[in-house]
């Protein structure tokens, strides 16, 4: 089996490391999911390497549970970004159409997109994600694929993802001592995506909102154009600290109550229920109230929330998404948060489960999955074709990849 035929995603996540290891095996099918490897991620916190040593124990913890399970060494992987340091800002791009009779070409909608990436980035920050919105021809705007048009003047409206560069290279040496070459680095919340959202939601209007351990991701689309995306630097950690301090135990005791006894909505726990914490820790001593325990849980998630809807309200779309909120990542395992949710953002609200994947590993039918799947994904769609490999950063796509490539990239954003 050659190595362009095995795709690897890894998710470099706050609490915990996953890999997921797809196998393409028909051109037009999507890849099927052969292994996963899962490890406690240390050395990271919100989403931000803080210990070089320990986060390559993890991440290489992690690949070893994948190896044993594919029997087939990793090699590659496309790898996430996450952490509060990645920003979005919209940027415009102009160019003279190069042909005489005014014929648009591909090659054009590559200049003009990198004519839309020729902004000025501070010397510590570097363009992660260059992604087209709509082009504008001679002043007739939303237009999707100008291709094959006739026109003087092309231009297009593109979202701009930067991340820290001193981030992207503590990730890179950690993979890379991990004994991992990098094929591209992507946005978590947009990995995510490519995994949970159809086609039909992004063009009616949806968020998903990626609940990690340290960090808050988020991306919303109409149209079937990215609309806005962040990540907030708070996370389902944030719930075990509160809970911790509230219950006046430990982070290892409030973690394990917040997961067996946790919930997101008072009303559905009776007001003289008590957890003996006891028989959870037996260093532990007393009993505690669960509607206590659920007040705790409740308070953060409405702050999280609220954080969310300030973000949809800078973008105009705050209770005005018709598809509704999609929520992905281990915090959106706590029961009761769908009720919660769209209580406080006023919208239809769902788990997001990875789609359209061939598997009998019933663990990736796990939202907390999502990104390592769309990692995968993400490859089939954008770089399994290029043996060579596409470099680090998807904006080096637009700017190397093949016209078919091109496409490609410009079709999961467009209709």
């Amino acid at each position: 089996m050659s190595s362009e035929q095995i795709l690897v995603g890894l998710d470099i996540g706050t609490t915990t490391i996953r890999v997921v290891v797809g196998k393409k095996e028909n051109p037009g099918t999507p890849p099927s999911i052969i292994g996963v490897g899962e490890a406690k991620a240390s050395g990271i916190r919100k989403g931000v390497i803080v210990d070089i040593e320990e986060a390559v124990s993890s991440i290489s913890k992690a690949l070893e549970k994948a190896e044993r399970m594919t029997g087939i060494p990793t090699q590659h992987a496309v790898v996430s970004v996450g952490g509060a340091h990645v920003v979005s800002l919209e940027s415009h791009g102009v160019i003279a159409v190069a042909r005489a009779d005014g014929e648009i070409t591909e090659n054009d909608v590559v200049r003009v997109i990198d004519a839309a990436q020729a902004i000025q980035v501070p010397t510590n920050r570097e363009i992660l994600h260059v992604i087209p919105k709509d082009f504008t021809v001679d002043g007739q705007t939303g237009i999707k694929d100008p291709v094959g048009m006739t026109g003087i003047r092309l231009e297009v409206d593109a979202q701009i993802i930067e991340a820290s560069i001193p981030f992207i290279k503590n990730l890179t040496k950690c993979v890379i001592q991990a004994g991992i070459d990098i094929d591209d680095l992507v946005l978590a919340p947009l990995a995510s995506a490519q995994a949970v959202l159809t086609k039909r939601q992004k063009e009616l209007g949806v968020v998903l909102i990626e609940l990690g351990g340290g960090t808050t991701g988020l991306v919303a689309f109409e149209e079937s154009e990215l609309l806005h995306t962040n990540i907030l630097a708070v996370g389902s950690d944030h719930i075990t600290n509160d809970i911790a301090i509230g219950l006046r135990t430990s982070v290892d005791v409030a973690d394990t109550v917040k997961l067996e006894y946790g919930r997101a909505m008072p009303t559905a726990v009776k007001k003289d229920e008590v957890i003996n914490l006891s028989k959870i820790d037996k260093n532990e001593e007393g009993q505690v109230s669960r509607l206590h325990l659920t007040e705790i849980i409740q308070a953060r998630l409405e702050e999280i929330f609220s954080m969310v809807n300030k973000e949809l309200k800078a973008a105009g779309r705050d209770g005005q998404l018709p598809a509704g909120a999609v929520l992905t990542g281990g915090g959106a395992k706590l029961q009761g948060i769908v009720e919660l949710a769209k209580k406080e953002l006023r919208l239809p609200v769902q788990i997001g489960y990875p789609l359209n994947i061939s598997t009998i590993i019933d663990r990736v039918d796990d939202p907390a999955y999502a990104t390592a799947v769309g990692l995968v994904l993400w490859a089939d769609e954008y770089l399994a074709s290029d043996k060579a490999g596409m470099g680090r950063f998807a904006s080096k796509i637009l700017q190397n990849a093949s016209i078919d490539k091109i496409r490609k990239f410009f079709k999961q954003f467009l209709p």
